[in-house]
């Protein structure tokens, strides 16, 4: 089965808002057999929205679209679905008392003409009950394809999406399983990761495809498996036990590479190392400027393991706060090893932690020297026990070194928790 996106709405075309419902349906879609072959947006117009409708539906069997179902006057996809589809609209009693249920639920006062509006639905279409807002989604069937008007606040779609259209589609269409089994790499390019894998990927079989997905600083490597033979009862199974041993043997050939599995950070999985050994960790942070702080307390629950950071940028902060010596800053400067080293044993007792980061690099676009180059970081981890430390130099753009100091620096810390470096 095929799909076709449709996103309605003059805010999405003007850049005003970014359209994540479509990546969000997407993904269920095809975890559910069913390829998405095209996205599109149109305005709010009649004639735009019904070009667009037309458009995807010679591309595809399912047309989704979703945006225009309020109650304003510029929300007109339900009057212009209306017309195509050569509906009248009657007044839904259970969808008037279900939105005014909603309203009392959230404690608002219930405006009676607005949710009329609302409980005003075309007779041609299956309705699709709307627990947490008050547009009601619409289901239409014509020359066997299939034509869904959804809400366009998101967690309004993905309720509809999960709850009415999903299981829906899968009763009416019928699937060929597909499996996919992601891995996530981290401080390697993705075209040093394709050759070390080179082999591998070409022995694959015909139903297994695998996918490079680059970001700065990471490559998740997608594996993804159609099931070519006839539908069983034991199908998906079958598939999903062949999905995993490729996986494993994926695994094996970049053991130094990869950190986790799905949609998990580097964050996510410090986080989950440093809860299992009991310990607590810190940074200390100069051209940075707590970035790493930042990226770690975006896990929830990370108050379990990380008490706090030192953002330390001048050499007064860097002496003061962390203890490093005047003669090392003035020797080697604060972008060195012997300063980075001193920062991070200086951060343990600042912050009662058990294993602390630092970091001291130049962020450019300016500062840079012969000797340290802009993009210059040194960074060092500290378990009181030993002090490991690690120079990196990136490019001239500051907010790209800043993240890549990121992500290099929590696959330092997690190499060192597992005893890899």
């Amino acid at each position: 089965m095929t799909a076709h996106l449709l996103t309605i709405g003059d805010e999405i075309l003007i850049g005003q808002i970014v359209d994540t419902n479509s990546a969000w349906m997407s993904r269920q879609l095809n975890l559910g057999g069913i390829t998405v072959v095209g996205k599109s947006s149109v305005g709010d117009t009649r004639q735009a929205i019904i070009d667009g409708v037309q458009h995807a539906a010679s591309t595809a069997q399912i047309v989704i679209m979703t945006g225009g179902l309020g109650p304003t006057k510029d929300d007109i996809t339900k009057a212009t679905l209306v017309e195509m589809f050569d509906c009248q609209v009657v007044f839904h009693q259970s969808v008037y008392d279900q939105i005014a249920a909603y309203f009392q639920k959230i404690n608002r006062p219930i405006q009676v003409e607005s949710v009329q509006s609302q409980a005003m639905l075309p007779d041609k279409a299956t309705i699709l009950p709307n627990k947490v807002g008050t547009a009601s989604g619409m289901w239409f069937e014509r020359d066997g394809k299939v034509f869904i008007s959804l809400p366009g606040v998101p967690f309004e779609m993905e309720h509809l999406m999960n709850h009415e259209v999903l299981p829906r589609l899968k009763a009416q269409f019928p699937s060929r399983p597909i499996v996919h089994r992601t891995l996530q790499t981290a401080c390697e390019g993705e075209s040093v990761v394709a050759k070390r894998i080179e082999a591998f990927e070409d022995s694959l079989p015909e139903h297994i495809k695998l996918a490079y997905l680059p970001a700065l600083g990471l490559v998740r490597l997608r594996l993804t498996g159609n099931w070519p033979g006839e539908v069983t009862s034991d199908s998906a199974a079958r598939l999903t036990a062949e999905l995993d041993k490729k996986k494993a043997e994926l695994r094996a050939l970049l053991p130094d590479l990869i950190f986790g599995e799905e949609d998990e950070s580097l964050q996510e999985v410090v986080g989950r190392l440093l809860r299992q050994q009991g310990k607590q960790f810190g940074t200390a942070e100069s051209c940075t400027g707590g970035y790493v702080a930042h990226l770690i307390t975006l896990v929830p629950g990370s108050s379990d393991y990380f008490p706090g950071s030192v953002v330390s940028y001048s050499y007064e902060m860097k002496s003061k706060l962390l203890g490093v010596k005047d003669s090392t800053l003035s020797s080697f400067g604060a972008v060195s090893a012997e300063a980075v080293c001193e920062m991070a044993e200086g951060a343990r007792g600042t912050l009662g932690v058990d294993i602390s980061l630092a970091i001291s690099g130049i962020a450019g676009p300016g500062g840079g020297m012969p000797d340290k180059p802009v993009g210059l970081v040194w960074m060092a981890v500290s378990d009181g026990q030993r002090t490991l430390v690690a120079k990196h130099i990136f490019g001239r753009d500051r907010a790209k070194n800043i993240h890549l100091t990121g992500i290099f620096a929590l696959n330092m810390v997690r190499k060192f928790l597992l005893g890899e470096i």
